[in-house]
């Protein structure tokens, strides 16, 4: 903080503690220079809330974004537990604010993504509004950058496999005969006179 000018923060992390990466990030914010977050290999989880703090954020053509809900381990009994999910929905409402004030998108919409255990491309990070923009060569170098974006949710892989397996394992029933009421007599005195 002693120091002054524009700076860049280089990102390649799977993420780690959420209150470290929530001071890296005050700190961030609070520079008075600006910030240019580049991930060139991933941000996910806590990494991607570093990621948020930057005045522009780049992503590697090649490079990816994951966000999801904070986790934790509990040990005692169900007030422990009560606890612990109390924690962790106030971390993952502190998270929230974050991805909100970068990305303008709803909180709604961010927990749902969160919920969903959400991987993007660096396409899918632009489209978002997680990302600013994708690394490119220098202008000597100009490369046409794919505009496919990626975007892989946990949830919906293994609802969309349940659904096929449903499907392929589905009976078909029978369509129903009608029987009538005198024809069921019948049956029913020939089973008692044939004892």
């Amino acid at each position: 903080m002693a120091g002054s000018g524009d700076i860049t923060v280089w990102i390649n992390s799977p993420g780690g503690d959420c209150v470290a990466a929530a001071q890296i990030y005050n700190m961030l914010m609070d520079y008075k220079g600006n910030v240019t977050v580049k991930i060139d290999g991933i941000a996910a989880s806590a990494a991607s809330v570093i990621a948020m703090a930057g005045t522009k954020v780049l992503m590697s053509p090649v490079s990816m974004m994951m966000i999801h809900n904070p986790m934790t381990v509990t040990f005692g009994d169900s007030g422990e537990m009560q606890k612990a999910i109390d924690m962790l929905a106030s971390v993952k409402d502190s998270i929230i604010n974050a991805y909100e004030i970068k990305t303008g998108l709803s909180r709604t919409k961010l927990s749902h993504l969160m919920d969903a255990e959400t991987w993007m491309d660096a396409n899918k990070a632009v489209e978002l509004g997680f990302a600013d923009e994708i690394m490119q060569r220098t202008a000597t170098d100009e490369v046409d950058v794919p505009q496919v974006s990626m975007l892989y949710s946990k949830a919906n892989v293994v609802n969309s496999l349940m659904d096929k397996v449903a499907a392929k394992c589905a009976i078909k029933s029978e369509p129903t005969r009608k029987t009538k009421a005198d024809d069921l007599m019948d049956r029913l005195n020939l089973i008692k006179n044939w004892r």
